[in-house]
Order: structure tokens, then C-alpha cells, then sequence
């Protein structure tokens, strides 16, 4: 099996990184004991076209090629990189790493068998081959468009970045296979500024498809969203702090859910007891009116993969229900750990890291309730309309998050928008005090860091009350 698609990548999987070749390496990757041994190997072109001040700024070609050894033995795990992808390179690596897991000797035939599982994710126009014309159209567009929303947009920026990742997967089980993953994202941010006081806003859609996400993606429909939210923000008084009812709109309001409970049900976390869900397969651990899922199947998302990082297909995994914890997020090490099969959620950042259970599009399904009826259910309380990051300890479920764009509600009505809010929790508590859940479910694209590094993924939510929750403001 031979990977190279375009010319300039052809030197990748040249005859070094034959199906005999990879038979070698895991050979001797098991050669001292092992149970299992695993090979990945990758190359990645990725482009990054960048418009200021009505000019494109800067063009930056980045190209990473190299390869992990993984070997395993019980429950003890040893990983080996090497961006030497000659076949002398990759037996020393393999060698290495077959030395750190065990010191006996054993002579093991390894049978590999190729596997094509399929793509569902075509590519109609890949980026890397596109005219650099075009894609400079692409990012003047969003940029003119948040240039001339409002007389108070005082600075633009707007970023087109894609991405080519090409890998090969084969393990001492006999499996061989491999991928190619393109994915595409529009970045555009806008500062609003009156009387030297400055307010931020952006727009970051994103696909895994080549330029072709742009037949429904209007870009200069990011550049007006981006100043949208700048400008509004500049008028906003600061939030008021304590405890009250809130509505979280959908899309990147879903971060909540990904950050605050996702990453509690990987079992990078569970296998080790280091989650508020450890031990509660079948329990209610949230409101009935709420079924979350992890799909790494959707076509074009943003998170999807037809191939998990261990050569599994993706798949869609319900984790919640009607409030009642279904599955978590396994790999094939913390599987063992735990006793479970994986579920393809194995994921890296790239060949230097050691793959672990991750999320992919993770989203809270549409639920009963009609939107309208949940903002009129609120007396008083606040509206998130936009999302931003924050910080969670994934042992106790603990979050605070930032709300970018949000609004004060009484009676019922959207009133005056506000800025400083932040919204503080417990996962565990949270899933329990969504006691509605409405039907406009919305996805937002995002990189999420963990144990493997950071990966693309979506998250995603209808919008959501939560009865009650700390809101940190003035």
C-alpha cells in the first residue's frame, strides 16, 4: 500500500513504507515480549493565508511527516516517534521502544491484511491545489464585509486555514489500513472601538471538506457576524453576579456540555478513576430531557473521521440517554483497562503523541421544549448567545466559562446585552439542571487540548435552560 496523492507528496509512503517493510518494524517492535504493537505513520501539509489591514499578511506552508511506535505488554504501554520514515529509522525506533517494554526475547510472524473502510467524507476541491487567488478572494470577502458592518470596526483580521493529513495505521493483530483527512475553517475577527474602549468578536466556521464549504458558507456572512458581535458588546453594561436562571443558544453554547461532562466520560479519564462518572454505566445522571452523543460519522463535520487514530471506524456512541448514562469514549488501551470494547474514539494530534479516547462531534440531541417557551419561561435571568472558552478539572466535573455575547432577560424578553459574565459549575450538577431543552440543535468548530494533543472537534447543542447557576459578573 503505497499513500501519496499529489506530487509533492509522493516522497511520504515511497516503497520504504510497503505492507513488507511495516510487517518488519512491528516485528521487531514485539521482538522483545510484547502483546501488541501499532505503527502510525503520517504526512500533513497544512496552509495558512492571513488578511490584514486589506492585504494579505502572510502565506505559511507547514509539512510534518514522521512516525509513532506503540507497543504494548498487559497494561503497560511504551511510545517511540521518529521523523526518520527510512527503514533503518523506523527499525531503531522499534527497537527502542521494544526495549523499554520488555527485556526477554521472542520471535513473533506478523501477517498484515489491508483494510479500506471507505470515505464519507468527499473532497471536491482540496485546498493545497487550489490557486492562492482564490483563496485570497475568500478571506477578502469576509474581511471587506466586517470592515464596512459599522463605523466603530476599528480592526479586521480574517485567516483561511486547511489542512491535508494523510495517515497509515498497521498493528501486530494484522490490521494495515489508512486515511486521508482534509479539513477546511474561515477564522474572522473584528475589534469595535469608541471612546478608547475596545470590544472583540469572531466567526470560525469550519468543514471537513476541501474549498467546496464555501457553496454554503457565505464568507462574508463571517465577517458580519464577527463585527455583529463586536459592536454589540461595545454598548454593553457589565452582568450582574449571582445565582439565576440562564438560556444557552445553540452551537459553540455546546462547549459547556464538551468541556464540562465530555471530557469526564473519555476513558482516558474513567479507566483511572479520575471522573465524577466512574461506576455509573446505567444510572441517571442526567434530566430526562437529555440524550447526549458523540458521532464521528456526520459527513463534512468538522470532528468526523471515517478511521479513528488506531484504525477503528468512527462511530456514533450515545453517552446520555433521557438522562441515563449509556457509554463513554474508549480506546483500545483503556478499553483493556476497563474491561470494554472500543468505541473508535482513539484520536492524536499527530504522530508525536500517543493516541487516547477523545471526542469527535459531541452535541446534546433537540429535545421537547419549543425555544420560544423557554426564554418566556424566564422571569428574570441571562441569555447566552455566544460562548467562550474556560477551564474545567474533568476529577470533579468543576468549570467556569466565559460568556462572549449575552443579555439580561425579565419577564420573558431579551433586554439590554451585557459583558463579564462567566458561568460556574459542577458537570454532574449542571446535567441535572438542564430542565429544558429546545429543537434549533446548532454545531460550532473548535480545537480541543488533551492528553494526545489538540484535534479538531465539534461541539453542539439546541438551546438549553438551566434552572440555576452561579453567574460570576459585577
Amino acid at each position: 500500500m503505497k499513500l501519496y496523492i499529489t506530487p509533492e507528496r509522493k516522497d511520504f509512503m515511497s516503497s520504504i513504507l510497503t505492507r513488507n517493510a511495516v510487517r518488519q518494524v512491528l516485528e521487531m517492535a514485539v521482538s522483545t515480549g510484547a502483546d501488541f504493537a501499532e505503527v502510525y505513520a503520517e504526512h500533513t501539509k497544512s496552509n495558512r493565508m492571513t488578511m490584514i489591514d486589506g492585504k494579505v499578511e502572510t502565506i505559511v506552508d507547514n509539512f510534518l511527516s514522521g512516525a509513532g511506535i506503540r507497543v504494548c505488554k498487559g497494561l503497560k504501554s511504551v511510545y517511540a516517534c521518529t521523523g526518520d520514515l527510512s527503514l533503518s529509522g523506523l527499525l531503531k525506533c522499534a527497537a527502542n521502544a521494544a526495549q523499554a517494554i520488555a527485556s526477554g526475547s521472542a520471535s513473533r510472524e506478523i501477517v498484515l491484511t489491508e483494510r479500506i473502510f471507505g470515505d464519507i467524507h468527499p473532497v471536491k476541491i482540496v485546498p493545497g491545489t487550489a490557486p492562492n487567488a482564490r483563496k485570497a478572494d475568500i478571506i477578502r470577502t469576509s474581511y471587506a464585509a466586517a470592515r464596512e458592518y459599522h463605523e466603530d470596526i476599528s480592526q479586521v483580521e480574517s485567516n483561511l486555514i486547511d489542512v491535508d493529513h494523510e495517515i497509515l495505521i498497521a498493528n501486530s493483530d494484522g490490521l494495515f489500513t489508512g486515511d486521508r483527512q482534509v479539513r477546511t475553517r474561515l477564522f474572522t475577527s473584528a475589534v469595535a472601538s469608541k471612546n478608547g474602549e475596545n470590544q472583540a468578536g469572531s466567526c470560525s466556521p469550519g468543514r471537513r471538506m476541501g474549498l467546496e464549504m464555501f457553496d454554503t458558507i457565505d464568507p462574508a456572512a463571517v465577517g458580519r457576524e464577527a463585527a455583529r458581535q463586536a459592536v454589540v458588546m461595545l454598548s454593553a453594561g457589565y452582568c450582574p453576579a449571582g445565582k439565576m436562571t440562564v438560556a444557552i443558544e445553540n452551537g459553540f453554547g455546546g462547549v459547556i456540555f464538551h468541556e464540562a461532562c465530555g471530557h469526564s466520560l473519555e476513558a482516558t479519564a474513567v479507566a483511572k478513576g479520575r471522573s465524577q462518572f466512574v461506576g455509573k454505566l446505567g444510572t441517571q445522571i442526567a434530566n430526562p430531557k437529555v440524550t447526549a452523543i458523540d458521532d464521528g460519522t456526520i459527513p463534512g463535520a468538522w470532528g468526523s473521521m471515517n478511521i479513528d487514530d488506531e484504525g477503528h471506524p468512527s462511530q456514533r456512541n450515545v453517552l446520555i440517554e433521557n438522562g441515563v448514562l449509556k457509554s463513554y469514549l474508549i480506546d483500545r488501551l483503556n478499553g483493556k483497562r476497563m474491561g470494554m470494547a472500543s468505541t473508535g474514539s482513539s484520536r492524536r494530534q499527530s504522530y508525536t503523541f500517543e493516541p487516547t479516547s477523545r471526542m469527535t462531534n459531541t452535541y446534546i440531541a433537540n429535545g421537547p421544549d419549543k425555544n420560544e417557551d423557554i426564554l418566556r419561561s424566564m422571569n428574570e435571568g441571562l441569555y447566552c448567545r455566544k460562548m467562550g472558552g474556560g477551564s474545567v478539572n474533568p476529577i470533579t466535573g468543576e468549570f467556569n466559562f466565559a460568556v462572549t455575547e449575552g443579555y439580561l432577560v425579565r419577564n420573558g424578553q431579551i433586554c439590554e446585552p451585557v459583558r463579564g459574565a462567566t458561568l460556574i459549575g459542577k458537570g454532574s450538577e449542571i446535567l441535572m439542571d438542564i430542565d429544558m431543552v429546545g429543537q434549533n440543535l446548532d454545531m460550532g468548530q473548535g480545537m480541543c487540548g488533551s492528553a494526545s494533543g489538540s484535534i479538531p472537534t465539534n461541539v453542539g447543542q439546541p438551546l438549553i435552560r438551566v434552572s440555576s447557576i452561579t453567574v460570576g459578573g459585577r
